[in-house]
């Protein structure tokens, strides 16, 4: 396994990053010194990516050039809070090179709010993204190439995700389909030399509630990492008691921020070099470390559409300085809680369970669909409601219910019920799954 790491990260990786124009291996290795930086290091790193961002936007990207202030150079309170509707209607202005847009990748995404967003980052932010991500990975002893279950929603891998799998030495399975026999099926046939597990904390979940109900007590990960929702600490105790593991939960967007990860201790270290994190109360202003307040983020290394206060629409409490831990293997700042509400879980009366990314990863690809939420009272059928765009057509319900049947492999009943406006959480995020189901 040393040997094949040792190909992987000197030989192969170096090659794909030529070939694809990326900077995946250099962005490891550079991100594994600066997790060793003193406080005050990083806290400087932090500072100067953040003043080089802000300048090349006042210098380079239309949308912010017009909030700088009377000194003359912008300063991040200048700027507004960033939502995913005043993304949509300044997407050209907040672009670097918008004639390259056709060149850069589309990231979007629903996401928990069930609201159509959409940016654009280059292949090279894209694998920064991912070296970080893959550092946070690292914290719970993973190293590429290291066997790897990994759940998720892109079931068409195509080449270049086939290949990166089979490098990897990662078995890639659906989260789509979560019914009982499916997961049994996948836990049974696994290798019990793979190491790791990782994925939606919810499907990881359901993965273990089926393994505890279909007596599947042979299974050890070394390590579970999980992302995409909120690890809750229910869901933490079913994993890590029957897979005999430890949970190593990280923080990050579709949109490209790799926020925060869980290493030696039960917090989040703050990727600050990465990410400049703000908690900011309902008018704006920032909240005292212990306090809860609403997630703001900007990204340092992002130039071709910079994110600049990003509201995620998610609740977290910083840490306060004086109950850090005098021993913690990391500087990084921490994170003490990330707030949500317990993600629901829709389910068939055949057993099938339905997690939100289900759904988010169907709606992203309907854009006639602003924003929707699915309602379930009963097990034999659901509703969802929906906004609709202007370039709506009543087409799009009959194939989004194909959809949902076909990754379902069940014919549901499913009743659309139009609506103007969808209710939001207590964070201000609207709600995509209503579950009455005990």
């Amino acid at each position: 396994m040393k040997l094949h790491n040792s190909i992987l990260e000197n030989s192969i990786l170096p090659m794909g990053d030529i070939v694809l124009g990326t900077e995946y291996i250099s962005t490891l290795r550079k991100w594994r010194k600066i997790q060793n930086y003193s406080e005050l290091e990083l806290k400087e790193l932090q500072e100067k990516n953040l003043r080089n961002l802000l300048d090349h936007v006042q210098q380079n990207i239309p949308f912010y050039k017009k909030f700088v202030s009377g000194s003359g150079r912008l300063e991040l309170k200048d700027l507004p809070v960033l939502t995913k509707p005043i993304i949509r209607d300044n997407i050209d202005s907040m672009l670097w090179h918008p004639d390259r847009k056709h060149k850069l990748i589309s990231e979007k995404s629903s996401g928990s709010s069930g609201i159509q967003g959409e940016v654009f980052v280059s292949r090279k932010e894209q694998s920064v993204f991912q070296a970080i991500q893959t550092l946070t990975w690292e914290w719970a002893g993973y190293r590429p190439g290291r066997s790897l279950l990994q759940t998720g929603m892109t079931l068409n891998r195509g080449v270049v995700k086939s290949i990166k799998d089979f490098l990897f030495n990662t078995q890639y399975v659906s989260a789509f389909n979560l019914d009982q026999k499916s997961v049994g099926d996948v836990l049974k046939e696994l290798n019990r030399q793979t190491l790791f597990f990782g994925g939606y904390a919810s499907s990881l979940w359901v993965f273990a509630e089926a393994a505890k109900a279909l007596n599947i007590n042979d299974l050890k990960f070394e390590g579970v990492i999980s992302w995409g929702d909120k690890m809750f600490p229910h869901y933490r105790v079913r994993i890590e008691e029957q897979f005999n593991t430890r949970v190593y939960d990280t923080y990050g967007t579709t949109e490209g921020f790799m926020i925060a990860g869980q290493k030696d201790l039960p917090y989040h270290y703050i990727l600050t070099p990465h990410v400049y994190l703000e908690l900011l109360d309902g008018k704006g202003n920032e909240v005292p470390d212990g306090e809860m307040g609403h997630v703001v983020v900007t990204r340092l290394d992002a130039y071709e559409m910079p994110l600049i206060r990003y509201y995620l629409g998610d609740l977290a409490i910083k840490l306060p300085r004086d109950k850090y831990p005098e021993k913690r293997d990391l500087q990084f700042p921490l994170l003490e809680k990330i707030i949500g509400r317990d993600t629901d879980i829709v389910r068939t009366r055949s057993g099938k369970r339905m997690i939100v990314h289900f759904f988010t990863g169907i709606f992203e690809h309907a854009p006639e669909i602003l924003q929707f939420r699915v309602i379930q009272h009963s097990l034999d059928e659901m509703t969802i409601e929906y906004i609709p765009r202007d370039i709506f057509s009543s087409v799009v319900l009959d194939v989004l219910t194909k959809k949902i049947h076909d990754y379902l492999q069940e014919q549901l009943p499913i009743t659309f019920v139009k609506v103007e406006s969808i209710p939001s959480t207590s964070s201000g995020k609207p709600q995509i799954i209503l579950s009455t189901i005990k």
